[in-house]
C-alpha cells in the first residue's frame, strides 16, 4: 500500500469497473480521451488530461482516489511518455498538479 492508501487490489477493481463501462457503452467517440475510475464508487469522469478531471472533482466537491487511463490505451500517455498502469495508480487525483 502506498502512503495514500491506494492498494494493488484498486487497481485491479477500477479496471473491472472499466471492463464493465466498455462492455455496455460505446467508447469509440472518447477515444483518446483521459478516463479518472474511482474503484470505490465505480464512478467515472472523462477529460481532455488527469488534471481536467481534478478540476471536475474539484467543483463537485469530491474527493476520491482515482486510477487514469487513456480511452482505447491500457496506460496513460502524455508528452510522448507511457506510464504504466501500475505506476500512476497510487497518483490520487488530488495529486495531480498544475504547471508540472
Amino acid at each position: 500500500m502506498s502512503g495514500n492508501g491506494w492498494r494493488v487490489e484498486k487497481t485491479a477493481r477500477a479496471r473491472r469497473v472499466w471492463e464493465e463501462y466498455q462492455q455496455q457503452h460505446d467508447v469509440s467517440g472518447p477515444h483518446g480521451q483521459v478516463v479518472g475510475i474511482d474503484p470505490d464508487s465505480g464512478r467515472l469522469w472523462f477529460g481532455k488530461s488527469a488534471l481536467a478531471i481534478r478540476e471536475q472533482l474539484t467543483a463537485e466537491h469530491v474527493e476520491a482516489l482515482l486510477l487514469f487511463l487513456r480511452v482505447g490505451y491500457n496506460h496513460y500517455l502524455r508528452k510522448g511518455v507511457s506510464y504504466e498502469v501500475a505506476s500512476i495508480s497510487s497518483a490520487p487525483c488530488s495529486q495531480v498538479s498544475c504547471g508540472s
